[in-house]
Parts: C-alpha cells; structure tokens; sequence
C-alpha cells in the first residue's frame, strides 16, 4: 500500500542554515496493517508523515502509494488526499459549523457528492465512532475526547485507504484516552491502513502491529511491535522504551508538607496518563506514613512508573530500620489491610540504610 524510498527532508533557515529532518528513510507498509511510530522528541515522526500525504514534500526521494508514485511531477495532490485522510493532534473542527455541517463541508465542496449522500455518509461516519446522536451539536458542546472522535469522523466520510494520525491523544485528558483508543481498534479490525505517530508507549505496544523507530531523523528500527517492546536490541531503542518516570521526597519530620507531595503525586499519576492508580499510589503513601509514626530518622519516598509494561511502583526507604512496620506486633491493622489490599505485589529489602519496601501497582 506505501512504499518509501529514500526519503531526505531539509529545511532551510533564512539565513542559509540547513537542517536534515529525514535521512535517507526507506519502508514499505502492506494493505490493513497497523504501524506505530515512535522516537524521542525531535526525531522527526511528524516530519515523516506529513511526507507521506505531501503536506510537507520529501527534498528527495519517492513514495509510492497504492501503486502510483505521488512524488512524481504533476501528480494531482487532491487525488492523493482523497486516499490518504489526516488526523491531527488538535481537532480543526469549524466552530460555527455542526458536526454534520463539519463532516459534509469537504464531500459537498471536493469530491462534489449531492447534499443528502453526503449527509447519509457523514451519518455513518458519525455511528463508527458513536457519535451520531451529536449530529446537530456544535463543537463546543463537546467533550476533548468527543471532538476528536468528531475529526477521525470527519475523514473517515472521505473514505480513504490509508490513515495518518499524528498524537490524537496529546492534547486529551487521560480519562478520554480510551474513546479514540477504542476507535482505532475498531478501524484496525476493519482492515483499514493506519499509522500512528504517538509519544505513548503503552498505546503503541496495544493497538501497533509494526513498529518503525526515528531517532534525529534516521530510521533506526523497523521489527514487529511484540518484538520491539519485548526484546529491544539496539541501545538507543531499549533506553527508549524502557524509560521510567520517577517521583522522589525525603520526609525528614513531621512538619513537612504532606498535602503538597499528595498533590505532587496525583498531578504525576495525570501525566504518565494513569489516573486509575492515583488512589493505590496515594493511599498506600498515606497508611506506609502513618505505620511508621515518626520520622527520626528520614523516610524517603519514590513513586515510579514504567511506560513498557505500565507498572507503578512506590518505594519507601526507612532509615535506621531493620524490621518492616508491616510486620510488627503493634502495626495498625486497618493500615496493614489497606496497603496490602492496595498492591499487586510487595518486596521488602534490609539495606545499610534501612528497610526498603516496593509495593507494585
């Protein structure tokens, strides 16, 4: 369905500066398979897929789509982007439009459908992604989550062959990450041709079935997505995908600020997109504070989460102790029941420093 060749991207400054986005990227993409790009910041995923729909041309090199080469002289790119719809981070729905009114606008005015076909596609686009009761809604009655369906609806009405999405999900609360996961599963199994660029490794590793790695513009890994999140090899890759977010604090009395780390800790469990585990991870701070009774000797505190497998953890280093307040004769029994019940699983460690204890979440 796609096959690139070669691809370089430079851009140059008004001062004569050039700076290569894509260096000499080669792929080739089978009809209804699901590819996932990733790579740090700067790598040039988005650069990539802009390519492939030529919103922004490659400098060199060709692409061929399903079977015509549209980096060819003259290639009509109406034609192109009739086959090759484009999702991108923020929705760009008309305001003082509707959502059928959004939808029919491009299938009345570029592929010249009459109004009632129009209507009855932008209808079935709307019913894909369960929108169709807010067809006469304007988008600011909408949710994030619901605007975004509303743009997926909007170029699936034009029906193309192949999908580009460009982090769909950046700009939404994580509690609406689900709704436009959802849909792409969906189309997925429909056998539409889709790529995804995502910072979100869990999201690549659930809906991807290939996966092709950028890192400062170079196409450094192309493997299916089970391998790459399983048993990445090269360095750059594993250090990637393996990445884990870390919160830390030392309590060294009681006059520390306990409600500003619980707030600390729930904006934490909102980025790394995990709202579900902010009240294990919080609770089991809560009750592990409240076992140990004073702080003498300092407590430190991390709360970690891996994007690979999308495990949280909390650690807590008690200093000066040898014996888990878990254990002890005199350990409040609720707090006990509410850590445990809390953690998927718990390891406790005796250090130079003190008792080391890991809850899993």
């Amino acid at each position: 369905m796609i096959t690139a060749s070669h691809i370089n991207k430079t851009y140059t400054s008004p001062d004569g500066a050039a700076f290569q986005a894509l260096n000499d990227i080669s792929f080739s993409i089978d009809q209804g398979e699901f590819v996932g790009i990733i790579g740090p910041s700067g790598a040039g995923k988005t650069t990539l897929l802009r390519t492939l729909n030529l919103f922004d041309p490659p400098t060199s090199g060709s692409i061929v789509i399903d079977g015509q080469e549209v980096t060819a002289p003259g290639y009509p790119v109406d034609r192109l982007r009739q086959k090759v719809g484009y999702v991108f981070q923020q929705c760009n729905l008309f305001p003082h439009l509707t959502l059928m009114g959004n939808i029919t606008l491009a299938l009345t005015k570029v592929q010249h459908l009459p109004e009632s076909e129009a209507r009855t596609r932008a209808l079935d686009a709307l019913n894909k992604v369960s929108l169709a009761e807010k067809a006469s809604a304007f988008p600011s009655a909408l949710s994030g989550g619901q605007q975004q369906r509303a743009a997926i609806a909007r170029t699936l009405a034009l029906q193309p062959k192949i999908l580009l999405l460009d982090e769909p999900t950046s700009a939404l609360d994580p509690t609406m990450v689900s709704e436009i996961t959802g849909v792409m599963r969906l189309l997925a199994k429909e056998g539409l041709t889709m790529i995804l660029v995502t910072h979100k490794m869990r999201l690549a590793r659930d809906l991807a079935q290939r996966i092709l790695f950028l890192d400062r513009g170079s196409l450094i890994e192309d493997c299916p997505a089970n391998r790459i999140f399983q048993q990445p090899e090269n360095p750059v890759v594993r250090a990637y995908i393996q990445r884990i977010r870390t919160l830390e604090f030392n309590v060294t009395s009681r006059q520390f600020d306990f409600y500003d780390m619980m707030s600390q800790i729930r904006q934490f469990c909102i980025r790394q997109a995990i709202p579900e585990k902010m009240d294990p991870i919080t609770h089991i701070v809560e009750e592990m504070l409240l076992l140990l009774g004073n702080y003498h000797s300092p407590v430190h505190i991390e709360v970690t989460h891996s994007e690979l497998d999308g495990v949280a953890k909390v650690v807590i280093v008690h200093q000066g102790e040898s014996v888990s307040p878990l254990e002890r004769p005199d350990a409040d029994e609720l707090a006990v029941m509410i850590i445990r019940g809390m953690s998927s699983h718990i390891d406790t460690d005796t250090t130079p420093d003190g008792i080391r204890l890991t809850f899993s979440i």
